[in-house]
């Protein structure tokens, strides 16, 4: 009867510490990652950061044409967009010599890949989340 009650105290306290994790996340303002597209590529190629919730914003610096932006975890194959992180995706095209912005996006430890498919760009661009 002990076992049992220790495990049930064990598991209210994991769920409990989780619903505050989440409300803390949810709480928190997401930050703002700025990154710009010239022809044919991002300025910024390398990019750390902390675990967090981020709105991921795309300036358009004279590309010619609208331009996007695109998540994905390393690793994954990058031509499906099952594998995408679709909150990262820019609400609407970017318009030439203009800025767009994601939704809010939580990153969780780990090294992501970004690119353009419209401009296209690199796709050696890599996020690290520590």
């Amino acid at each position: 009867m002990k076992k049992v009650i220790a495990l049930f105290v064990l598991v209210l306290t994991v769920s409990f510490a989780a619903q505050a994790q989440d409300k803390m996340m949810k709480d928190t303002p997401a930050k703002t990652i700025t990154l710009e597209q010239t022809k044919g590529e991002f300025t910024q190629k390398q990019l750390t950061v902390t675990a967090g919730t981020y709105i991921f914003e795309i300036d358009n610096n004279n590309v010619g044409h609208k331009v996007g932006f695109v998540l994905v975890p390393k690793g994954k194959d990058l031509s499906n967009p099952e594998n995408h992180i679709k909150t990262a995706y820019v609400t609407a095209a970017v318009e030439n010599n203009t800025t767009g912005n994601s939704k809010p996006t939580t990153l969780t430890k780990g090294e992501y890949v970004y690119f353009c498919p419209l401009n296209p760009t690199s796709t050696d661009n890599i996020l690290t989340v520590k």
